[in-house]
């Protein structure tokens, strides 16, 4: 009835242009396919089926993003894994993730085919890892702690490949669906890739973070965000993305249409956005019991002590786990 409730609201808004102008602004701290739900949404009009006007701005590596939310220059903030939420709380930052897009982290190792690495227990043993500073100062040390990997092999990655491709015997970081498509368009050859999630890497990523101020004075406007954005989602992964792509591919123009659907078909394939929660409760979900479970295997990884972050602030669930876009996804799946 509550959800009922809510959609009705949100149709009458809409019809009666009350917020039909409510404005929104979002930034995003990666590029590419990984935020096309956004700009489905935004494309083929879910914001405005929920009354928001959705201004997003272009962010990425190079962009520091991360202090516009608490400041109020943007409204939401589409960010990286549980990592970033759980220093937010730790250093009293007033933001929280309202939303998980991605069920699983796209963070994997990769390395080249014949050389032994086609298990993922004979990664440790490469005479050369590539991670860049960020890496090695976070999901590193789980690898460490849970795998046995060591620091004496720790090379620095610097987003080129030419060290990787001149190394057979070496191994690198990448996102799932990115640098492995670099790899064969460079390198002519597959690369091995090893999704750290499906190691025990269990954080939740692409999450959707907001100030604790909007949700708490203005749920209703968050919920119409959030299944906007899900539905976005939904149509980008099971219907036409004509209209998203375009815009990504404007967004960003050193990718190419191709490398665009490959890196879907790995983001599928993978299960990067709809597989374990989302599959029954809808995209976008999150529980209380994996979030705990993630901050544990930090706290054995030295990253974080026990107890020193309040988890009762890191996330709040009471906007996902509705199964929003069930039947969306039901009717183009077909």
């Amino acid at each position: 009835m509550k959800k009922l409730l809510l959609q009705v609201v949100a149709l009458w808004l809409c019809c009666a242009g009350e917020v039909s102008a409510t404005p929104l602004r979002l930034s995003y701290s990666v590029v590419g396919p990984t935020v096309a739900g956004i700009w489905m949404a935004h494309e083929t009009g879910a914001f405005k089926k929920y009354g928001l006007d959705v201004t997003i701005q272009q962010g990425g590596p190079q962009v520091n993003n991360r202090p516009l939310l608490p400041a109020g220059r943007i409204d939401f903030l589409m960010t990286g894994n549980l990592l970033h939420s759980f220093g937010n709380v730790k250093n009293g930052v007033p933001t929280v993730v309202v939303a998980a897009m991605f069920q699983k982290d796209p963070q994997a190792l990769i390395a080249h085919p014949g050389q032994g690495y086609e298990s993922f227990d004979k990664l440790k043993d490469a005479p050369v890892a590539l991670i860049a500073k960020d890496g090695q100062f976070s999901w590193w040390q789980w690898l460490k702690v849970t795998h046995g990997f060591k620091d004496e092999v720790l090379k620095p990655y610097n987003y080129n490949l030419g060290p990787f491709l001149a190394n057979p015997k070496a191994i690198q970081q990448g996102y799932s669906v990115a640098e492995p498509i670099y790899v064969e368009n460079q390198g002519k050859f597959k690369p091995v890739v090893h999704l750290l999630a499906d190691h025990g890497f269990s954080t939740y990523s692409t999450v959707i973070e907001a100030r604790t101020d909007t949700v708490k004075n203005k749920p209703e406007l968050v919920q119409r965000f959030v299944d906007a954005s899900i539905l976005g989602w939904v149509n980008y992964l099971y219907g036409d993305r004509k209209a998203a792509d375009a815009m990504m591919l404007k967004d960003n123009p050193e990718m190419t249409p191709a490398e665009m659907d490959a890196s879907v078909a790995l983001m599928k394939q993978q299960g990067i956005v709809d597989s374990g929660e989302s599959l029954k409760n809808g995209i976008g979900a999150m529980s209380d019991a994996r979030i705990k479970d993630f901050y544990d295997q930090m706290v054995k990884a030295g990253l974080y002590k026990a107890g020193e972050v309040d988890l009762s602030k890191v996330a709040t669930l009471q906007f996902v786990n509705k199964r929003v876009g069930a039947d969306v996804k039901s009717k183009l799946a077909k």
